[in-house]
Parts: C-alpha cells; sequence; structure tokens
C-alpha cells in the first residue's frame, strides 16, 4: 500500500481528495493536514510515503512547508493546485526548485468532462511519485546560478559534429521544470540557435513556468505564438492545448491537431517538425518524464543524422521518456543536465571556431 498524506486547507477539496485516492486499492489515506505546520508534524508521525500538497494555505504554505520536509524527512511531493494565480503559481515553481517532484492540476468536480481524466492524473502521478527516491534538502541561502564544468564527450567536441546546428528541440515531462531551469540557466547569453521547448504540464502553468525559468536565464524566454519568426538566442515554450512546430522559413507553427500519446502539446509532434525542417542540422533532447513521448520521433531524428540527447536514469525523476528512446537507439548521447548544457555550449557555440 502506498500511505498518502493529504495536506489541504479547504476541507471540501480535501474530502473530496480523500476520496479520489481512496478509491485506488494501491493508496491508503493516512492522514490529512490544514496546513503546513500541521503536515510538519503529521509527516514526522506517521511517515507518508507521498505527500499532496497545497500551495496557498494558512500559517504556513506549500513553498515553506515543501523546503522545511524536504530538510528533515525528505519524501516525495506532489502540488495539487487549482489556482492559476500569479502568485500561487509562482510559489509552486518555488516549492519545485526546493524539492517537490510534480504538480498536477486539482480534479474537477464530479459531472465536470475533465472529473475521470483529472482524477486519474492525480491517482497515476501519486503510485510514480512514491518509487522515487528522495534525497535530504540542505538549507542554504539562495545563490546565482553558475555554468556547471562538466567536461562534454570527447566525441561531441565540435570538430566532430556532422553539419551546422540551426535548432535546439527539447521535450520534458515530470519533473522537467527543474532540469529546464538547469539547461537554461547554464547556456551563455550568446547561444546563437533558437531553443523549442515541450513541457507536460498543468494546464494554466505554462506562463508562471516561463517566469519561473527567466529568474536564472540570460536567454530570452517565450511562451510561442503562432506564425512568429524564431530568432537565435530566444527560447520558446509551447501554449496550454497547442502543438508546437516549425514552418520552412522558420517561423513557429501552433496546432490543434488532435492529440498524440494522449497530449497536446506533444514532443512527438515537435520532434517530427523539426526533422522534415532542419533534418541534420538540428539537436534533439529528452529529459526526464512519464510515458514514451517523442522517443521514436527522437529516432527519426538520429536516423536523419541529427544530433540526438537523452538525460540518464540517475539524474530523471521518472526515466520512462528518455528510457524508452535508449532502448530504441535514439541517443547518441545519454547525460545528465549538467552534462547536457556543456554538450549544447561545446556544439552549438564553438561549431563556428
Amino acid at each position: 500500500m502506498i500511505k498518502v498524506l493529504i495536506v489541504e486547507d479547504s476541507p471540501v477539496v480535501q474530502e473530496f481528495l480523500v476520496h479520489i485516492l481512496g478509491s485506488d486499492p494501491q493508496i491508503q489515506v493516512i492522514g490529512t493536514a490544514n496546513n503546513g505546520k500541521e503536515a510538519l508534524e503529521t509527516v514526522r508521525r506517521k511517515k507518508p510515503d507521498v505527500i499532496t500538497m497545497d500551495i496557498n494555505m494558512p500559517k504556513m504554505n506549500g513553498f515553506e512547508a515543501t523546503r522545511k520536509i524536504m530538510e528533515t524527512r525528505p519524501t516525495p511531493i506532489v502540488i495539487v493546485s487549482g489556482s492559476w494565480d500569479t502568485r500561487e503559481v509562482a510559489t509552486t515553481f518555488r516549492a519545485m526548485e526546493a524539492g517537490a517532484l510534480a504538480v498536477v492540476q486539482k480534479p474537477t468536480g464530479i459531472g465536470h468532462p475533465d472529473n475521470e481524466a483529472t482524477a486519474n492524473e492525480l491517482i497515476l502521478t501519486v503510485k510514480l511519485m512514491s518509487e522515487v527516491k528522495v534525497v535530504r534538502r540542505w538549507p542554504r541561502p539562495r545563490r546565482e546560478a553558475v555554468v556547471p564544468t562538466v567536461t562534454p564527450p570527447a566525441e561531441a567536441k565540435p570538430g566532430r559534429i556532422k553539419a551546422k546546428i540551426n535548432v535546439v528541440a527539447i521535450g520534458a515531462s515530470t519533473g522537467g521544470p527543474v532540469v529546464l531551469q538547469t539547461i537554461l540557466s547554464g547556456l551563455p547569453k550568446d547561444f546563437p540557435v533558437p531553443v523549442l521547448i515541450v513541457q507536460h504540464i498543468a494546464a494554466g502553468f505554462v506562463q508562471g513556468l516561463v517566469e519561473w525559468l527567466r529568474l536564472n536565464s540570460a536567454l530570452p524566454i517565450h511562451v510561442a505564438t503562432h506564425g512568429e519568426y524564431v530568432l537565435p538566442g530566444h527560447v520558446y515554450i509551447a501554449p496550454d492545448g497547442f502543438h508546437m512546430g516549425v514552418k520552412t522559413g522558420g517561423r513557429i507553427a501552433l496546432s490543434k491537431d488532435k492529440h498524440e500519446n494522449c497530449l497536446r502539446p506533444s514532443v512527438s509532434y515537435l520532434f517530427r517538425s523539426i526533422v522534415n525542417v532542419y533534418r541534420r542540422n538540428a539537436v534533439g533532447v529528452l529529459l526526464t518524464g512519464m510515458g514514451n513521448d517523442g522517443a521514436e520521433e527522437l529516432k527519426l531524428m538520429k536516423e536523419k543524422d541529427a544530433v540526438t540527447i537523452v538525460q540518464d536514469k540517475k539524474s530523471s525523476i521518472v526515466h520512462g521518456m528518455p528510457g524508452q528512446a535508449i532502448k530504441l537507439d535514439a541517443a547518441t548521447y545519454v547525460l545528465p543536465p549538467e552534462g547536457i548544457v556543456t554538450t549544447l555550449t561545446s556544439m552549438v557555440c564553438k561549431q563556428g571556431d
């Protein structure tokens, strides 16, 4: 049984979450807490396997509770949020930076057309996060991001790449925001090609993700808009509910085409578009996440002589997407986030030297 603690200040929502999680035979709700302070005490007494955490609560909010739990009794934490308020979204990403593993939308009420899907997503996320081995976070002052010093593989050095790189495409899911922060904060301000990103995340959180990533990155980061030109050194993140691709000539193409791998935006859609337009003049990067979105299309990129990179298992929260790519022999390199930074910098920034 997966023992779950629910931290939520609304009695109605609390009861609803107990009902949803308790409906699964593999999950046991061992307690509830009305705020962060109660959560700390309950974690100490009951030692849950997973915590679902609200953000906006009295006495101690979800960020502070997450930070203190990860510093004292590290436990997998899933942020469950129903608010798109700018401040709450920003606090959600601070909680992820402090050690929370994932964010999911609060399940919609019974009778809502999305009720079953949002409930199932919560249950699946709790089950997956229960398997993650979290580590203790030590208290430390906030510091400026620094470029990691990881030596890239010898074969990744500029003289060995097959073609000039004109674009970098990245796909990520569960655990992706913190990895994206590491990568984007490590790329130099003169990074000479555009970066296109599909990040699976709860609806309403994309703009907050962009604003959070901007805090530590020298690169301009945007929510992509249809028809805009992709510019060197700019980062474009797919908006809620739209596939993102690129047209010949370097314009963003957003689409409401059918879901791929039950997702929209889909990494597969992005990678396929990149292959069609850039062929070998591209880098594809597949990061942590559940499922297999993007794996087959990353293999297609490799077959077209593009450079392909996947995140290694040790640093991945969930190794589903990158693991599937490795099984398909889709990866040119398998690297931790810091290694991805230095490999991209080495291949892209120095390719003209």
